[in-house]
């Protein structure tokens, strides 16, 4: 090596390591958040923080800490730790005034750490994850990295390679060197698109010797439709999809269109902060599409009770709660569960700010009832399509836009109705089973305070079978009080204990303000005791237009049969109008029943609050998420991304990002991808993903040595390539894909491939599984029917969420259940039939067939000793079917097909078993 240049370079070192001792000995005061709050965490906060205050003392907030306690004292004196209370009490020598009590005293250093804190003022630092994310400096750029690239092959690839480099640098480690193509190839493509590679891709990219030939194929990969499909699954985790109500009768939910509006988001590339903003808010957007309300279905995957003898009100304010655990989990990684009831234990959060948080959705039409509505209605008949046409056009024309829009929005809709329970003081009537207005001859049910201004029609489903009408007088007041009419419930066809009902609408006089109304039913054809009606709700509305044009009754008319038509119904996030609003009050220890003071919509102090420009809504903090003034959004958002590539989080606990989660194994990589991600990216996922699956760091070689598995055997450094097990859904689908049998048809209604009998027999419900159809049984997992009482089975032994709550990470398990899954289940099996009649196309011998079956299936290559298994597996088996030859037809009638027609049973039930353990290698279910 050249003399000058080691002389330089060793006096660059020399001035360097000056530089850093005289930065760090210049700078000695103790850091809050990473030697500070620590300590206070694990020893203190549990008696002093949000949840105790024992001695009237709490380390939560500095104004707490700072100020008096019980003493009448403070137990901490900024720049006084000798007079302080706080560290008196940690070195006291008797036991009952020692802190913590009862418990082992503070560590010497400990204790050293707080003593210097106290005297150099107690400053209180901001937690890093609750601090707008800064761009960093990418290693390289430093001068230090430029000198000893001159001796090194440059290994990065793009940024993220510089930060990562730099770690393994400080811990004495190498990285990898680059994973063989074939490797590569199944890497990425089950990474991006949930599958492995077709026989056709890896072929083309392993004859493609040009510089970016793997980027084409990252390219490729990001544009497909598979795209979408593989990055939804990540996000119905963690929005609780499911086909499916949940509790005890867990009946049917449709809303089915949600989870393809994610497919579709994804496959767009719709800007992060856009795709939140449409979920929390789509409905609130200026002139919302219908994908836009879809969107909002989000928030209506919480879990409804429809069990008879059920608090609505109860369950209404259950789904509340979910919904602000569920947003501040997802979307800004912060435990919210604990606030419900307290002060955040460990961060500074206060437990009016959670009921702050749900001021935000306290006013949403759903309530917890049996019809899901609010829904958004979208008629699929062509004539009521061309009727709805027709009649807005008509209303358009004759009395101007306003109206139109009015009228249509409540066609779409069909809110806000009354519903029965809301009515009270009832007289020979009943809730029927607890949602139904049951009434009888006599009966009647007060509704308070109801909004009758500007209000000169109602609108009734109703359901009567008696026979006879049924008169339904309306007092105000009392039920001796004014007669405000009389409406007939004529017999209907329809009605009963169903949710088809037949609508009428009435006149009403001109009315102010609010006013009680009295029902009072009358009909004297039945017994006393014998039901004369049910109603499910009624409206009230403006007066219908145009009385006195000659086409008014056909209007109405149509009106009305649109009202009633059949339609795709799909749960929405409406607001209540004014009229209808709820106060939101704190919850006295998290009970609803003991509501205490009125608080309005607004975030947690600690983040300051929503943009000026913000409403106070649902819209307002989907704003102030999607704001690069955000400190959490961003590198919540990376950090998940980067968990689902790299198999652990840079931030280990996707969902604590508080002073209690992980800290970052990469805390400049993670605030540098954060930025990019929303300023030269412009929150669009594809160009983050593409960044990161073409790193060099992406690109290592799997493989780890024991010095390497002993130093960081969960890869959170990166030494090496990531080797992870595939999810529950990618071991299904990799399964139907390499034997042929996944369908590419996608979005539409779940369907509902084979599992064993009895898994929905449960008591109370007459749901029941249906095996679906031709392709239909091998679309994606994605697809598959979630019933959250009984999950499809396979995909819970392998992880799978019930989806009952937010699952912001799954825990990854190894049992031999899983194992008993891929052997056994009828699914896996027909996989390895079907893959077999593969191998059995393939031209030559036994040994050509198994090495391009796995070459194929694994992505690599077959190696002389796993070859030499699997033969011998084919001769002993093929052996033992042609001495039994009943066993074979008995394995391969598991699940029968008529376009398989062996013309030697045995050798494809040997084939058989071979695929079907090609299909439970490690290599298979693992991404490598």
């Amino acid at each position: 090596m050249n003399t000058n240049k080691l002389l330089f370079i060793s006096s660059i070192v020399l001035i360097g390591g000056y530089s850093v001792y005289s930065f760090w000995g210049a700078n000695n005061n103790v850091d809050y958040s990473t030697e500070v709050k620590p300590i206070l965490n694990k020893h203190c906060i549990s008696c002093h923080g949000g949840v105790k205050k024992q001695g009237g003392f709490s380390l939560l907030f500095r104004e707490e800490a700072l100020g008096k306690t019980e003493s009448g004292k403070p137990a901490i004196i900024p720049g006084d730790a000798k007079h302080s209370e706080f560290i008196i009490r940690l070195t006291h020598k008797d036991p009952e005034e020692r802190m913590p009590l009862k418990k082992e005293p503070l560590k010497k250093e400990e204790i050293e750490i707080l003593t210097k804190w106290v005297n150099q003022g107690a400053n209180w630092g901001e937690h890093w994850a609750f601090v707008k994310p800064e761009m960093p400096k990418v290693p390289n750029k430093s001068f230090f990295a430029g000198i000893f690239s001159w001796f090194s092959t440059k290994w990065e690839k793009n940024d993220i390679d510089y930060f990562i480099k730099n770690k393994l640098d400080e811990e004495g480690l190498s990285p990898s060197k680059q994973a063989e193509k074939s490797i590569l190839l199944r890497r990425v493509c089950l990474d991006l698109t949930g599958l492995p590679p077709t026989d056709k891709q890896m072929q083309d990219f392993l004859n493609d010797n040009s510089d970016n030939a793997y980027e084409k194929v990252v390219d490729a990969l990001l544009a497909s439709p598979q795209y979408g499909e593989r990055w939804a699954g990540m996000w119905l985790d963690m929005a609780r999809y499911s086909d499916t109500k949940g509790y005890e009768k867990d009946e049917a939910r449709n809303i089915w269109q949600y989870r393809d509006y994610v497919i579709k988001a994804f496959n767009k590339n719709i800007p992060y902060n856009q795709f939140i903003k449409e979920q929390l808010a789509g409905d609130l957007l200026k002139n919302p599409s219908e994908e836009q309300y879809i969107a909002t279905a989000f928030h209506r995957n919480t879990v409804n009770n429809d069990e008879g003898g059920t608090d609505d009100e109860e369950f209404r304010n259950a789904s509340m709660v979910d919904r602000v655990n569920t947003t501040w989990e997802m979307l800004q990684g912060t435990t919210m569960a604990c606030v419900q009831c307290h002060s955040h234990p460990y961060d500074p959060i206060r437990h009016e700010d959670y009921y702050k948080s749900m001021a935000f959705f306290y006013n949403t039409r759903d309530e917890d009832i049996p019809d899901d509505s609010p829904y958004l209605r979208q008629f699929t008949q062509p004539e009521d399509k061309a009727k709805l046409e027709q009649l807005k056009s008509w209303l358009k024309s004759n009395f101007g836009t306003a109206k139109e829009q009015e009228i249509s929005h409540y066609l779409t809709f069909l809110e806000p109705k009354i519903h029965p329970h809301a009515g009270d003081q009832f007289i020979n009537g009943a809730l029927a089973d607890n949602k139904y207005l049951g009434v009888r001859n006599g009966g009647s049910v007060r509704f308070k305070a109801l909004p009758v201004e500007g209000k000169r029609q109602l609108l009734v489903a109703y359901g009567n079978k008696t026979g006879s009408p049924t008169f339904m007088e309306i007092r105000l007041g009392s039920l001796t009080g004014k007669l405000l009419t009389t409406i007939k419930l004529d017999t209907t066809q329809k009605g009963g204990w169903t949710h088809s009902w037949d609508y009428q609408l009435y006149d009403l006089p001109a009315m102010n303000g609010r006013q009680d109304w009295y029902l009072v039913f009358k009909n004297t054809k039945v017994k006393p005791d014998q039901s004369t009606c049910v109603i499910g709700s009624f409206t009230l509305l403006p007066e219908f237009p145009g009385k006195d044009r000659a086409d008014f009754s056909q209007r109405k008319k149509d009106f009305l049969a649109l009202i009633s038509a059949s339609t795709e119904n799909t749960p929405v996030m409406l607001d209540s109008p004014k009229e209808f609003t709820r106060q939101t009050q704190v919850w006295e220890r998290g009970n609803w029943l003991a509501k205490t003071q009125v608080v309005a919509p607004e975030v947690p102090a600690i983040f300051g609050g929503l943009p000026k420009n913000a409403p106070k809504n649902r819209l307002g903090l989907a704003m102030w998420l999607g704001s690069q003034d955000n400190p959490l959004t961003a590198r919540v958002a990376v950090n998940r991304f980067w968990e689902q590539i790299f198999g652990i989080g840079l931030v280990e606990t996707l969902e604590d990002f508080g002073t209690q989660g992980f800290t970052p194994t990469h805390p400049a990589l993670l605030d540098y991808l954060a930025v990019k991600f929303m300023t030269e990216y412009q929150w669009k996922p594809k160009q983050l993903l593409k960044e990161m699956v073409m790193s060099a760091t992406y690109q290592q070689d799997s493989k780890a040595n024991p010095d390497l598995l002993e130093k960081d055997p969960m890869n959170r450094l990166l030494a090496r390539g990531p080797r992870v097990r595939l999810s529950a859904e990618q071991i299904r689908d990799q399964a139907l894909l390499v034997s042929g049998l996944l369908s590419p048809k996608m979005y539409g209604k779940s369907v509902m491939p084979y599992q064993p009998d009895g898994i929905w027999n449960t008591p109370y419900s007459s749901m029941a599984w249906k095996t679906s159809e031709k392709d239909d049984q091998y679309r994606r997992a994605l697809y598959t029917y979630w019933r959250r009482s009984t999950p499809y089975p396979s995909m819970i032994t392998f992880d799978g969420a019930n989806r009952d709550i937010c699952l912001a990470r799954r825990i990854r398990t190894n049992t031999p259940l899983q194992a008993l899954v891929t052997l056994n289940d009828p699914v896996y099996l027909e996989c390895a039939k079907h893959l077999a009649q593969k191998m059995n196309h393939i031209q030559g011998s036994f040994d050509t067939q198994i090495s391009n079956t796995y070459q194929f299936t694994i992505g690599k290559p077959i190696s002389e000793k796993k070859l030499a298994v699997f033969k011998r597996l084919y001769t002993n088996s093929l052996q033992a079917y042609r001495q039994n030859k009943s066993e074979a037809e008995k394995l391969l009638n598991i699940c029968p097909d008529d376009n398989i027609k062996p013309k030697n049973i045995p050798d494809l039930a040997a084939k058989t078993l071979v695929a079907s353990t090609l299909l439970n290698l490690d290599e298979f279910i693992m991404k490598e």
